[in-house]
């Protein structure tokens, strides 16, 4: 599978999560991050999509630490993304 076809299956998925809120938080990060992914990034990623959207969620407001697969770059995106654009 070429890489825009990877990214185009993944935007659906990150999109389509299940609830409101989680679709928001990780259909949001991918939008905002996915253009400068590395391939590993990308597989990354991936991992993260099969894994429950609460545990997620909870990784990425701190609630729960990430698993070590998660810790680094990645996780530290998602934990600093602002999701509310405010007009200056």
């Amino acid at each position: 599978m070429d890489r825009d076809h990877r990214l185009r299956r993944l935007r659906f998925r990150a999109w389509h999560r299940g609830t409101k809120e989680a679709d928001l938080l990780i259909g949001g990060f991918f939008d905002a991050r996915s253009a400068g992914w590395s391939d590993e990034e990308i597989t990354l990623f991936e991992q993260l999509l099969e894994e429950q959207d609460v545990d997620i969620m909870a990784w990425a407001m701190q609630v729960e630490p990430a698993p070590p697969q998660y810790r680094g770059t990645l996780m530290q995106a998602l934990r600093e993304l602002d999701y509310v654009p405010i007009a200056r």
